[in-house]
């Protein structure tokens, strides 16, 4: 597994002041995807333990808010372990922080079994669709993305959006 770029403070990928990093490596080549740089899961740095550690010492402090973790496709099967790592140690390090993943797969087709949503506060689904782009959306490029409450739709049994966004 691969990561394209790590920002250590990020105001554009979630609410506060983030953490980000940018998985490597997509399926999906979304029309005019804002990351295209990401697609190739051969490019971007070596994902190992010691990028963890590097993520969660960047998240200890006082100003940053959260992770964000984007891609790429952190979700893709090449990418979910090392996303599920990175997510448990995070949430099991700083509880009180929150934790958003952009997916382009749908949480209740394609991700509910998985380990890695019990870590996730908040999960921006769905593909990027150029037809759908609207810049004047809250955390999301498209119409159709939907940002998901993880928690309370795993308690619920059915998708709860998060909050009341644009």
């Amino acid at each position: 597994m691969r990561y394209n770029k790590i920002r250590k403070m990020d105001i554009a990928d979630g609410p506060g002041v983030r953490v980000s990093i940018f998985m490597q490596g997509c399926t999906f080549n979304c029309k005019n995807c804002f990351n295209p740089e990401t697609h190739d899961f051969n490019g971007g740095k070596e994902f190992t333990q010691e990028t963890i550690n590097r993520v969660i010492e960047l998240c200890n402090n006082e100003n940053v808010e959260g992770l964000s973790i984007l891609g790429g496709e952190p979700m893709h099967p090449k990418n979910i372990e090392g996303t599920t790592q990175l997510a448990k140690t995070f949430k099991e390090k700083f509880p009180n922080k929150n934790l958003w993943v952009w997916t382009g797969f749908l949480f209740d087709r394609d991700l509910k079994d998985k380990e890695v949503l019990k870590y996730i506060d908040v999960l921006v689904d769905g593909q990027y669709k150029d037809e759908l782009h609207n810049p004047s959306l809250d955390w999301r490029g498209s119409e159709n993305q939907r940002v998901i409450d993880v928690q309370k739709s795993l308690k619920n049994g059915e998708v709860t959006v998060w909050k009341e966004i644009s």
